[in-house]
């Protein structure tokens, strides 16, 4: 039985629908005079930028723009912009673009909210207060990061991606028009609905935890909790249902839209219930590869998922009926099996490596590799098996082989 327990952490506005960035101009005039708008180059090049700035301007908003987001969000690029920024003194930060464009709004929101080192709020409830108000506008469908509790960055002096994780994070307002990603790539549509799926089934099947009146305010990942199952279950259907043909067909506002919207019902399941094994193993791997996110997820999920199925079979077995991959005949174990073979041939088909090897993670460097996975505390004691040294190592040798582990007990 699912636990009779639920939180949902949500921005105040969540606006979904084709055309639905017209309506940034109101919006950030509802919140303040004054906008600065984080982006890409890309994007900042693009004709639709121009039309945003204008409705802005036609609601009697003054913009400023920071294009210069970098991938993985490095911190030198972070404080490059509060300094750019700090005179202009915004009122509202809106994030336009990817997760690192989302994530930079947050925070730069928070620096200029509560001056000194970001290294002061790393990890999780260290976020003293309020923040200036966060318009996330997404252009891909995965982080989910236009409605979750958190940021993740590079920092130099950490081995790989640290997050900082609170509620004051999460966007006072989303605006999710999947107009804005047809011009996503197939590849980067692949990897982003990758993760986007991790996120759904890693949430559906993280631990379950013991409520208490004050686990909400306490962590922000609770594990599996009703509310967050109800998006994490939507999310899997959509995404199954949609995402082979949003990577083929980019031109299909239909199957973007449904794309975009299970992402962000990812996103909603996981600011609760949170992530577990591909998440804390990527961070290490996407370090050491130098590759994007997306893409060690969607590699690494079907290994946790063989790892975990002692522990999350009645979830997997959930999983691949709601997709129908089973029915309702099919015993707990058949159906488990079937929700992994589903994950495994969705990711083929859509153009995902099925090896470690395929990135550059090389055999002598499982050890080390294993032992930087433990670092991601919050994200191993969400995971619904147990994870040792030994068995992120485990992982990353079946991942490494391209090949199934036997099952774990």
């Amino acid at each position: 039985m699912r636990p009779d327990y639920g939180v949902t952490r949500a921005p105040a506005r969540l606006i979904f629908g084709a055309g639905q960035r017209k309506a940034l101009g109101r919006a950030a005039a509802d919140l303040g005079k004054r906008v600065l708008v984080c982006t890409d180059e890309r994007f900042a090049a693009l004709p639709v930028m121009a039309e945003i700035l204008a409705d802005l301007a036609a609601h009697g908003v003054e913009a400023e723009v920071f294009d210069g987001t970098q991938a993985e969000l490095p911190l030198a690029g972070i404080l490059d912009c509060v300094a750019r920024c700090t005179a202009f003194d915004p009122h509202v930060v809106v994030g336009l673009g990817g997760g690192s464009c989302m994530d930079l709004a947050k925070l730069v929101s928070l620096s200029l909210s509560h001056p000194g080192p970001l290294s002061n709020h790393y990890g999780e409830f260290k976020v003293p207060g309020p923040v200036r108000p966060v318009i996330a506008v997404p252009t891909t469908s995965g982080t989910g990061s236009e409605v979750t509790p958190v940021a993740v960055l590079a920092d130099p002096e950490r081995t790989m991606k640290v997050g900082i994780s609170s509620p004051e994070l999460i966007p006072h307002t989303a605006i999710c028009d999947p107009e804005l990603t047809l011009s996503c790539p197939p590849g980067l549509t692949a990897i982003s609905g990758a993760d986007a799926l991790a996120h759904a089934i890693e949430s559906f099947a993280a631990v379950p935890r013991a409520a208490s009146p004050d686990m909400a305010m306490s962590r922000v990942f609770v594990g599996k909790n009703t509310l967050s199952d109800h998006y994490a279950l939507a999310s899997i259907k959509l995404l199954f249902a949609h995402l082979e043909r949003a990577v083929a067909a980019g031109d299909d506002l239909a199957a973007r839209s449904q794309v975009m919207l299970g992402s962000t019902y990812a996103g909603l399941a996981f600011g609760s219930g949170g992530t577990g094994a591909a998440h804390a193993i990527q961070y290490p791997v996407g370090a050491e590869t130098h590759t994007a996110h997306g893409l060690g997820i969607g590699i690494l999920l079907p290994y946790t998922m063989d790892f975990n199925k002692s522990a999350a079979a009645r979830d997997y077995a959930e999983i691949a009926r709601a997709i129908g991959a089973a029915g309702p005949g099919d015993g707990e174990a058949e159906a488990c099996e079937a929700a992994i073979a589903a994950v495994r041939g969705l990711f083929q088909r859509i153009g995902i490596p099925s090896s470690l090897q395929d990135i550059g993670v090389r055999e002598e460097r499982l050890d080390a590799l294993a032992e930087l996975s433990m670092s991601a505390a919050r994200l191993v004691e969400n995971n619904p098996a147990p994870l040792d040294p030994a068995g992120v190592r485990s992982i990353l040798s079946s991942a490494l082989r391209g090949a199934p582990q036997p099952d774990v007990a």
